[in-house]
C-alpha cells in the first residue's frame, strides 16, 4: 500500500505541448506506468482561458473536476463543469476539456497508462 500525499507529486508544466493552447497548464502524474499497468491517473491544472484541441484516446477517459470552473465538450454538446461534476469519454471520442475564460480549473484524469491520444487542428 502507498499513500500519495496532496501536493506531494511535482507539477510539470506542459504549457508548450502541442495539445495545449489559452495559457499556462500544469500535470501532476499521481499514479501511473510505474506504479500500475492498469490506470494513468494524474491532476491537470489549467489558467483560465487555458484549454486542449479537440483530441481522442484509444481508451475511455474519466475527468473529475477538482476545483474551479471548466468545460467538457464533444462535435456536439459543450457542458460546464465545477468541483465534484465528473465527466466519462468513451474511447475514440473527439472531444477538448478545459477552463473558462473567466476561472482556472483543474481536474483528475483517469485513463490507461498504455492508451494514446490523437490530436485534431
Amino acid at each position: 500500500m502507498e499513500v500519495i500525499k496532496n501536493g506531494s507529486v511535482p507539477e510539470e508544466d506542459a504549457s508548450n505541448a502541442p495539445l495545449f493552447y489559452g495559457g499556462k497548464v500544469t500535470r501532476q502524474p499521481i499514479v501511473g506506468g510505474d506504479k500500475t499497468k492498469y490506470y494513468s491517473f494524474s491532476q491537470v491544472n489549467f489558467a483560465a482561458g487555458a484549454k486542449n484541441k479537440f483530441h481522442t484516446h484509444t481508451s475511455d477517459q474519466i475527468l473529475y473536476a477538482t476545483d474551479g470552473k471548466g468545460y467538457v465538450a464533444n462535435e456536439t454538446e459543450q457542458i460546464e463543469m465545477g468541483p465534484g461534476d465528473t465527466a466519462f469519454i468513451p474511447a475514440g471520442e473527439k472531444h477538448w476539456h478545459g477552463a473558462t475564460d473567466e476561472s482556472a480549473f483543474s481536474h483528475i484524469s483517469l485513463t490507461t497508462p498504455d492508451s494514446t491520444t490523437e490530436m485534431f487542428d
